[in-house]
């Protein structure tokens, strides 16, 4: 919308850079083009302003397929006005000098014929497609002619209207009719869902049965483990008891001999030691047989006297004295 500013007897307009503004004064053309600024007088100027950026129209249309079934085409169209001369010419974009609004709707009566249009072509296309046709291949068919279509439309070239580009976005058929064509695929689904889920079950029971396996043989595997351990060490036990035995064995021989060993060397040395004294004696008693025995006596005495206790003090009576002194002197 243009920009206008009220002054006494004069207005200023400013213009917008998408916006193509064309300005009358006593019926000739003083103002044309894009961005204008400039000061007329309200009572003698006419003013059209004609939009020149792109616009989206969306629209929604219905139809029915070559089978009888309703449906929905949901598309947009991107249009601009490439002529804003023939657009001004065909179409009232009048403005009001005053407060700078258009006195009538020309966007909302560009945007009908460009709807009628459009939809003519789809529901001229859609009624020759199946249903199925329709929903599998509608989508790039729909676009086609449409597109196709308003750019060969001679209206809309007269009118300076250019369509940049139509965009289908989805074609739809009642709520009803597409659960009942989506059944079949959500069947094949659930049973895709299924399987795999009756697949899984049967894949973690047979991984529960290989770790089953795995935990007997595992067991198994530990109980001949265990009995040869048990073996080794009954084995290691009587080995470690024969040979404690032996050792025991051994060390009690070494002793016995070692005892039988001392006990002869220590017979070896009494029977030495007596037969040493046997001889001493038999060589004394030798000896003694030819000495006198007053002699033997005396040796006897001396013997006698090294054997005895020591002797404090002797009382000779004078019978032992006597008896003493006969024997000396030979006498009875």
């Amino acid at each position: 919308m243009a920009d206008i500013q009220r002054r006494p007897f004069v207005n200023h307009l400013r213009g917008a850079p998408t916006a193509h503004v064309r300005h009358w004064r006593r019926g000739r053309l003083a103002h044309d083009g894009v961005g204008q600024s400039f000061w007329f007088r309200p009572l003698s100027a006419v003013l059209a302003e004609v939009p020149v950026d792109d616009r989206e129209l969306p629209l929604l249309v219905h139809g029915r397929t070559a089978d009888f079934q309703d449906v929905a085409v949901q598309c947009a169209v991107t249009f601009r006005i490439a002529d804003p001369a023939a657009a001004a010419a065909r179409i009232d974009f009048a403005i009001d000098p005053t407060t700078g609004q258009w006195r009538a709707a020309p966007l909302e009566q560009l945007g009908g014929l460009l709807g009628e249009l459009a939809q003519q072509h789809v529901v001229d296309l859609v009624a020759g497609l199946p249903l199925l046709d329709a929903l599998t291949e509608g989508l790039p068919k729909v676009r086609a002619r449409v597109a196709g279509a308003l750019a060969a439309d001679e209206r809309l070239a007269a009118t300076g209207v250019h369509v940049v580009d139509v965009r289908v976005t989805a074609l739809r058929p009642e709520p009803e009719v597409e659960r009942a064509l989506q059944t079949p695929t959500r069947e094949h689904v659930q049973q895709q869902a299924d399987r795999a889920t009756f697949e899984r079950r049967a894949l973690a029971v047979e991984s529960e049965r290989a770790i089953a396996e795995n935990e007997l043989a595992t067991q198994l595997e530990l109980a001949v483990r265990e009995e040869q351990l048990v073996a080794q060490r009954g084995a290691n036990e009587r080995r470690r008891a024969t040979e404690s035995g032996a050792a025991s064995q051994i060390e009690a021989e070494a002793e016995a001999q070692c005892l039988r060993l001392s006990a002869q060397a220590r017979a070896d040395g009494i029977r030495a030691v007596g037969a040493a004294e046997a001889d001493a004696e038999g060589a004394r008693l030798a000896a003694a047989a030819t000495v006198d025995v007053d002699v033997l006596l005396a040796l006897a005495a001396r013997q006698l006297a090294e054997n005895l206790p020591e002797i404090g003090a002797l009382t000779i009576t004078p019978d032992l004295l006597t008896a003493a002194l006969n024997r000396l002197a030979g006498t009875p």
